[in-house]
């Protein structure tokens, strides 16, 4: 299938087979929006059974005090719940 006849979903589908990424990394490898990058991987996670496939998630992360606990680990959480610091590292998502 050529790549202009694949759909975003399968783009970064294939994307994510190859090399893991973060939703800001797939934003602009696909000229999407971060929030448009977790909802086509949430999908994609939905398919990857049929293919005995599953999606591997790397939690978001506090650079600050290394909490990772988050409640939804495919979030975007904007600060640390721990210490409040803003400085947190965005989730990496892989299917293997």
């Amino acid at each position: 299938m050529r790549e202009a006849d694949e759909t975003t979903r399968e783009r970064i589908a294939a994307h994510l087979r190859e090399t893991a990424a973060s939703p800001s990394a797939l934003a602009v490898e696909f000229d999407v929006t971060a929030g448009t990058a977790i909802d086509h991987i949430r999908h994609v996670a939905q398919s990857l059974s049929a293919n005995d496939e599953q999606l591997l998630v790397a939690p978001p992360e506090c650079r600050e005090c290394g909490f990772d606990d988050f409640d939804d680990p495919a979030n975007r959480p904007s600060r640390c719940p721990e210490c409040k610091s803003e400085s947190v590292d965005e989730p990496a998502f892989r299917i293997q």
